[in-house]
Order: C-alpha cells, then structure tokens, then sequence
C-alpha cells in the first residue's frame, strides 16, 4: 500500500469513529443529569383533631421533630374539634397527593369512613394517639401508634386505691366521650373497682369534661356546691385534674392531703405535683408517639412492614418518681 493510501485509510477510520464517540456523549449526559437529579422528600399530611390542647401540642411537636430527623415534608391541619373539618382537610390531602397521612382523629367513631377514604386512594394511614372503632377491621397499608389505654385508667385507679386503703367515695372527670380513649379510662376505674382490693369503693359521680382544665373546674365547683362528700377525684387526664385542684382551692376546700389523680404527666401535671397536688398521674409517651407515627408512615409509604399497633407503653408517675419524668 502507498504511503498516499496508508494516510487516506487512517483519516477514514478516525471519521468513523467521531459520531460513535458523539452518540456516547450524548447518552452519557442524560444519565449524568439523572443521576444528579435531586429526590423529592416525602410529604406526610397529619390531620390534628385540636391545636388548643397541652397533650395534643406534645404530640404535634413530636411528629414535627421527626419529620425534620428523617428530611421529610409535613403539612399539619388543626380540625378544631371539628368532625366535618376533618374529613374535609383529610380529603384535601388525598387530593394533593400525600405520600403519607397521619390522623389524630376527633371523633374515633369517624374513623371507619377516614379509613376507607385513605385506603380507596391507596395512601398509608396512620393513626396517632386515640384508637379508632375499626381497628379490627383495619386494611394493610394502615396503623395504630397509640398507648395500650386498658392500661392507662387501670395504673391511675390501683394507686388511688392503695392511697385510699381500699375504701372511700369518687368523683371522675371524663374526656369526650366521642373519644374512645376517655370511654376506656372511665371503664379501667370501673374495672379496678370490681376487684377485691379496691371493693370498698365506689363512685358518686362521673361527669363529661371534654378533656378541658376549664370545664373541670366548673365541674368540681358545681360538686362542691351542692355538699358533695369525697375523698379523691379521678380525672381522665392532667388538664381537667388541675382545674379539679383549682377549684378546690378558689371554694377553699383545698387541704395538702387531698387526692387528685390525672393521666399524661404532661409538664404542667408535672409542675402541680412537685408543688404537692396533684398526687397521681400516668406517664403518656406522647413525644414518642408523635416519632412514632412518623417512622411508621414513611415505614409504610416505602412499602415497608409495620405492626398494626404499635404500643408506645403507659408509665405511673407519683411524687416518688416524678423527677425522672421531668422535661428539660
């Protein structure tokens, strides 16, 4: 060969080669851009039954605080107490597309309509807090994270009936009754009652305080006026127990040795018991059920097994242990 051919044929193949190595580039670049792509986060709508509330503001902080852990998005709606709210903010998430919805529901006997509405648009549901009515009927994709309530009522009323000795006269302060929560610690005192230990004693009355430090004390004052005799007040949760102690001592009836029980050892249930008041209250995790809530939503949204219920367990809290439940 020539040396004139042996030039032409190298410069023929290099040309070849050219648009090979251009069609590579070109490929490599979409991958490159792909692979630089930012991922979107997660976003978890959380429906809160009210905003206004010690126990429940604990909770949204915990849900808020995990979220920012795991760089997840979340959109927080306040129902008010509001059932109708509710479902129409929940219906709002669907439409927006959630990844993840999280229910701290109103009224747990709504839940099985929220159930279906969540499930028919294949978003994972979770329910934080209060247990709902279908909860045996659960589909997958859905979970409980809440405290064992058979446990909650149960812990509060031993101790009273060892305070008391087995014998004296009740007064109970009870949530919403739409909530099944107060439905269970109202029947945990009644089934502690029922025992052997704690036979002699009895329950006077039992009044509806909506969970309320306000109504509790109206309630209590309303007891007090018309001559009421007792020897403790069992209150369905701290909030409601302290305005019982309020009142107590606005009517001046208020003594140190007087039994005031609550549940949730919320800070200001804690704050009235190192002042020598509240005498007992029941540890309700709700910082961990807000983290919780959310690890099992993002759980179940990256199609990840989660238990149906996940217990986040009560605690007693007394003057004797109440410091290891203190919040810095």
């Amino acid at each position: 060969m020539s040396k004139r051919h042996l030039l032409a044929a190298i410069a023929a193949a290099l040309l070849a080669a050219l648009p090979l190595h251009g069609q590579a580039q070109a490929q490599a670049q979409p991958r490159a851009a792909q692979a630089q792509a930012p991922v979107q986060p997660l976003r978890i709508g959380v429906a809160m039954a009210l905003f206004d509330d010690t126990g429940l503001t604990i909770l949204r902080n915990g849900i808020v605080d995990a979220a920012k852990k795991h760089g997840a998005g979340v959109q927080i709606e306040d129902a008010s107490n509001d059932v109708g709210k509710q479902l129409s903010q929940i219906q709002n998430m669907i439409a927006q597309r959630a990844d993840a919805i999280i229910v701290n529901p109103v009224d747990t006997d709504a839940t099985p309509k929220i159930t279906r509405m969540v499930s028919a648009a294949r978003i994972p549901l979770v329910y934080v807090n209060r247990q709902p009515v279908d909860f045996d009927k659960l589909p997958a994709g859905t979970a409980v994270v809440a405290s064992d309530e058979k446990l909650s009522g149960t812990l509060q009323a031993r101790q009273v009936c060892k305070l008391l000795g087995g014998r004296g006269d009740l007064l109970v302060l009870m949530g919403e009754l739409s909530n099944d929560s107060a439905r269970v610690r109202t029947r945990d005192i009644e089934e502690v009652l029922a025992t052997r230990e704690c036979a002699g004693m009895k329950i006077l009355d039992k009044r509806e305080g909506k969970w309320s430090r306000t109504q509790g004390q109206d309630i209590t004052m309303n007891w007090l006026s018309s001559g009421m005799k007792f020897d403790a007040i069992l209150a369905n949760n701290d909030e409601m127990a302290i305005g019982a102690i309020n009142a107590l001592k606005s009517a001046r009836k208020w003594t140190p040795d007087m039994i005031v029980a609550g549940i949730d050892a919320t800070p200001d249930g804690l704050a009235s018991m190192k002042n020598g008041d509240l005498k007992v209250s029941v540890f309700q995790n709700l910082a961990g059920q807000g983290a919780n809530a959310v690890d099992a939503a993002l759980r179940l949204a990256g199609k990840q097994a989660v238990e149906r219920f996940v217990n986040v367990p009560f605690e007693l809290v007394t003057p004797e242990n109440m410091d290891q439940y203190a919040r810095p």
